[in-house]
């Protein structure tokens, strides 16, 4: 694991941590469920059938935006919502990445262990 890897720049932990903050609540992973069918949504639409206020709607929107997971744009009167996918995909990377350190260091370990 080298230091100078970009994957390893304080910045670049900076971005994972805020969309892992981002991702840190029941009530925004339901709306990042919601949408993923990639159809943009409004905030009419994200509170229905549920027990949520827009206004509360709004503020976890407005933290998944801020994270760069969340795109919103006006159309007419009302703000259509989306998905982009492109952080969730460097995320899925990155634990990827994280996952197969962890491989060889458990597989290091178990070769120590039984030496």
């Amino acid at each position: 694991m080298s230091r100078g890897h970009p994957e390893h720049s304080a910045a670049r932990r900076r971005h994972h941590a805020v969309i892992f903050a981002a991702l840190g609540d029941e009530t925004r992973l339901a709306l990042v469920t919601a949408l993923a069918t990639g159809e943009a949504q409004s905030i009419s639409r994200l509170t229905a059938g549920t027990r949520l206020t827009r206004q509360a709607v709004t503020k976890h929107l407005r933290v998944l935006q801020g994270a760069g997971l969340v795109r919103g744009a006006r159309h007419g009167r009302e703000s259509l919502f989306e998905l982009d996918p492109q952080p969730m995909k460097e995320m899925q990377e990155y634990l990827g990445r994280v996952s197969q350190q962890w491989d060889e260091v458990l597989l290091r370990l178990k070769a120590h262990v039984e030496s």
